[in-house]
């Protein structure tokens, strides 16, 4: 089946509370499979009850976990987004949880899922730019967040710790240029830093 068929048959919709059994599993596999790549650890998460993880799943415009499942019903994939909530941060949301079952790699999942939180970002009043962390090691997530128009602002040294190594992320930011605020002089005279 090439890129574009496949890429057809996916179904993007944010995660239920109700499906969290669903999705559980494939977190799990995640932070076991990849413990370079996420914050979380597989260690402490398979101790989480299931009323615990369906709390984390939230459905609602400015949080959520949005889900590629297969016509099947089989969660592929999966990318959560966050908004900042400080008064002073609510210009900003974040990508967490970026994750494609091995058997759905390669067909253009992550960029469709993605596409799809970018769109959905630009929909929120308010909203200027989208964070996100990626270990430095991982090429071809770096290039998939650089293609959508991602920039490296900064590498954290050492940002996680497995198994004693290291592991450098890069703070990656995508904005949206029609929202970009402008740095005026203001900031400058009122004591702000450049």
């Amino acid at each position: 089946m090439n890129e574009g068929q496949k890429e057809n048959v996916f179904i993007l919709r944010n995660l239920r509370r109700d499906e969290a059994e669903k999705y559980w599993p494939l977190r799990l596999e995640a932070l076991k499979n990849h413990p370079e790549a996420f914050g979380a650890s597989f260690e402490m998460s398979i101790q989480l009850p299931m009323s615990e993880v369906q709390e984390g799943i939230h459905n609602e415009a400015e949080n959520y976990i949005l889900g590629a499942y297969t016509e099947e019903g089989i969660l592929a994939g999966t990318m959560g987004f966050k908004r900042e909530h400080g008064l002073k941060l609510r210009h900003k949301g974040y990508i967490w949880g970026v994750y494609v079952s091995p058997s759905y790699r390669g067909c253009g999942l992550a960029s469709r899922l993605l596409r799809e939180v970018l769109d959905r970002g630009r929909e929120l009043e308010g909203i200027e730019q989208i964070n996100l962390s990626v270990v430095t090691t991982n090429g071809s997530a770096r290039r998939l967040y650089e293609q959508h128009g991602f920039e490296t602002y900064g590498i954290e040294r050492n940002a996680l710790v497995v198994q004693g190594k290291g592991y450098d992320e890069a703070h990656m930011t995508y904005f949206y240029a029609e929202r970009r605020l402008n740095m005026s002089d203001e900031h400058v005279e009122a004591g702000g830093d450049l």
